[in-house]
């Protein structure tokens, strides 16, 4: 069942232009080749805390989470998927983002995967999760700085982007916020070549 989930879920990241999948608010405030300085409007995610290497935690965490949109929920209700799927150091799981050595290499860590909830809904509105590790919370209004970049998820052409994104934060002069959240937008069976894939970092407000 998990697995059929997890199928259906991965062909909704693939709809045709007129089923776009819904993505989360924002307004590109500067563009610098592959790299957006963006504000995202405040917003409702569905989270689960796993553990793991970067990407096994990844995978691990997915499949919560289609079961919640799917309809493991009071009242089996479904919801809409979105892109990205995200991951994040949790807190207190540092990561030192300069390092050659991404935490996909790193080992056992704990990780929050999450996906967001269309715009539509609200936490008054959106089901409750069966599930007890799957929680719902609400996101404030952020600034992000963010790199597009394609490919598998190769933790040396991980490093390299994200070496360059925060050699950018760090020529602007800009103070981050947290740890840096990897998004994902393709499904497995995209080509390896033509994946999206995105690495944010949060800035402080100027």
């Amino acid at each position: 069942m998990r697995l059929i989930l997890s199928l259906i879920a991965l062909m909704a990241l693939t709809s045709a232009p007129a089923m776009a999948t819904e993505e989360p608010p924002h307004r590109v405030i500067e563009r610098v080749g592959d790299i957006e300085i963006r504000e995202y409007a405040p917003m409702i995610v569905a989270e689960v805390e796993v553990s793991g290497d970067q990407t096994s935690a990844s995978n691990r965490g997915f499949r919560p989470l289609a079961g919640y949109i799917f309809g493991d929920n009071a009242p089996r209700e479904e919801i809409a998927m979105t892109a990205p799927v995200t991951a994040r150091a949790s807190e207190g799981q540092k990561i030192d983002m300069t390092a050659p050595v991404t935490a996909a290499e790193a080992g056992e860590g704990r990780w929050t995967v999450a996906f967001v909830m269309p715009d539509s809904w609200s936490m008054d509105t959106l089901p409750a999760p069966n599930d007890p590790d799957v929680t719902l919370r609400e996101v404030d209004a952020r600034r992000v700085v963010a790199i597009q970049f394609n490919g598998g998820r190769n933790a040396r052409w991980f490093a390299q982007k994200e070496a360059e994104l925060l050699a950018f934060v760090a020529e602007r002069g800009f103070d981050t916020v947290g740890e840096p959240t990897f998004a994902y937008y393709s499904p497995p069976w995209i080509p390896t070549a033509f994946r999206r894939n995105e690495i944010w970092v949060e800035i402080a407000a100027s």
